[in-house]
């Protein structure tokens, strides 16, 4: 008798992600090495800290860093790093915590990287016991801001790279890491979805952070990368608050062989694989009516390119929010990546599709704009009642709709 798969049994609802690596999704497709690692792992019994230090020299040998370890997300290594700059290795200070009294405990943003990323950035560190200074204002940022805000409080300085800040009037990280380097302020650098591993500890970064199940498609978990000392001293965290987010042995199993992966992959035949989706979409929609197609490259210099498919209400007969929204609800539900979706348009990324899935999108988007137009029953909804619906949803979970 053939088994029932999990989500036949538990009946979910199957996605096809064109939204990018999500955590509300799952973040990635988990690579194959990763996969087996962590199932291996699960069998048998390790020393963590043995098995942390060896995380630790492939995580050297990747980003050019000192020491690194593994957290249980990229929120969480923040934390922890956070953390460390605060009370170095000392033991006391760090069972204390989130009690600062007697501590330096400043950390400095940049307004426009007190971004939201599912939490708030700052509540990663105010968890710590730390206090968030806010430099300049969300478009805007000096380097006064950044010069005059440090002082004998200030513990260390946090860069955020991401999408979702504030792209215009930030200081760039060269010159952010110069200007603390000379105030001998350690920078804390988040690159949770990023590519890079090298750039920002080329560029001095005291300690970098990145996601393990994003881009390098592993288990959920964080790399947490950098100076010796400071390394060390957000991996002691595990003794104090970050007990709480500590992370098993299957992540760090596997984050260790989606490192190895990442190294040995061909990048440049994935990113032909990504781009022919990307143009197999361009042809089946160039010719739909009120429907505007561009190329997007990455914000953050990832090497993605993705379709931004712009909705014309008027002639497409529903809001673009509504057509997301008929993707998601449909079977296979299709996540599209809606974040900017209020200027009238969602972005359609290629990372993370299965062979043949591609067609079932542009399928299905001819599908639900031609329904629309049939039925005329378009436009009836605006954005912030799409918002409410959407947090009235949530507040009533684990009731599903």
């Amino acid at each position: 008798m053939e088994e029932i798969g999990f989500f036949e049994r538990y009946g979910l609802t199957r996605v096809i992600n064109v939204s990018g690596t999500m955590t509300a999704l799952g973040a990635s497709l988990v690579v194959p090495e990763a996969i087996r690692a962590g199932a291996e792992m699960q069998s048998h019994f390790v020393r963590i800290d043995e098995l942390q230090a060896k995380a630790s020299g492939v995580i050297a040998r990747m980003t050019g860093a000192e020491a690194g370890f593994v957290a249980a997300c990229s929120a969480a290594g923040m934390s922890q790093s956070i953390a460390g700059c605060m009370t170095g290795t000392n033991l006391n200070r760090i069972e204390r915590l989130p009690d600062t009294d007697g501590l330096c405990n400043e950390v400095i943003v940049q307004a426009g990287h007190l971004i939201n990323y599912g939490a708030p950035v700052g509540q990663s560190i105010r968890l710590t016991g730390a206090r968030v200074v806010p430099l300049g204002t969300a478009a805007l940022v000096n380097f006064y801001n950044l010069e005059d805000s440090i002082n004998e409080q200030t513990v260390a300085a946090l860069y955020v790279v991401s999408h979702h800040v504030v792209q215009e009037g930030q200081i760039p990280l060269e010159d952010f890491i110069s200007v603390c380097k000379e105030r001998r302020v350690p920078v804390v650098v988040d690159m949770a979805s990023e590519y890079d591993l090298r750039g920002p500890v080329e560029l001095g970064a005291d300690v970098v952070i990145y996601s393990s199940h994003k881009f390098l498609g592993g288990p959920t978990g964080g790399i947490v990368a950098g100076r010796r000392e400071l390394v060390r001293a957000a991996y002691l965290q595990n003794k104090g608050i970050c007990r709480s987010m500590k992370v098993g042995k299957e992540g760090i199993a596997g984050t260790i062989a989606a490192l190895d992966a990442w190294e040995k992959r061909d990048h440049a035949s994935a990113y032909d694989r990504e781009q022919a989706h990307v143009n197999y979409w361009l042809n089946v929609l160039r010719d739909v009516e009120g429907v505007r197609l561009d190329i997007h490259q990455d914000w953050t210099g990832n090497p993605i390119a993705r379709l931004k498919v712009s909705v014309d209400p008027e002639k497409c007969g529903l809001f673009a929010w509504e057509l997301a929204d008929r993707l998601s609800g449909g079977e296979p539900s299709i996540q599209v990546r809606d974040d900017l979706i209020e200027h009238g348009y969602f972005f359609l990324d290629p990372c993370n599709l299965l062979p043949g899935e591609e067609v079932v999108v542009g399928q299905r988007i001819v599908d639900e704009l031609t329904l629309a137009r049939a039925r005329g029953d378009g436009r009836r909804y605006s954005l912030s009642a799409r918002r409410r619906r959407s947090l009235a949803s949530l507040l009533r979970w684990p009731d599903l709709p």
